[in-house]
C-alpha cells in the first residue's frame, strides 16, 4: 500500500503510528504493520525531486533516498541542490 504525504509531519504520524504500534522498518519509505503489510510512506516532495526534468539533480535524489528508511524531505532536498 502507498500513502502519499504532504509534508515531513505527515510523513512521520503515518510511519509513527505504523512502526510505533507493532511494525517494522524497510528501506526507502517502506515499513510493514504488526500484521505483515507493507506499506510505502511517500512525501510528495520525494516524487517531485526524483522526475525532476534536471537528471543530475533527480539522480542525487534518488541516490539520497536509496540510503534511507523513512524519507527525509529535508536531507532529500539537500541532495539533490548539492
Amino acid at each position: 500500500l502507498m500513502v502519499l504525504t504532504e509534508d515531513q509531519e505527515e510523513t512521520d504520524r503515518y510511519w509513527n503510528a505504523i512502526v510505533g504500534n507493532g511494525g517494522s522498518e524497510s528501506a526507502c519509505g517502506w515499513c510493514k504493520d504488526r500484521w505483515g503489510f507493507s506499506w510505502q510512506i511517500t512525501p510528495k516532495r520525494l516524487m517531485e525531486l526524483t522526475t525532476s526534468p534536471d537528471r543530475a539533480k533527480a539522480k542525487r535524489a534518488m541516490e539520497a533516498m536509496m540510503t534511507m528508511k523513512k524519507i527525509d524531505i529535508a536531507a532529500l532536498e539537500a541532495a539533490a541542490a548539492d
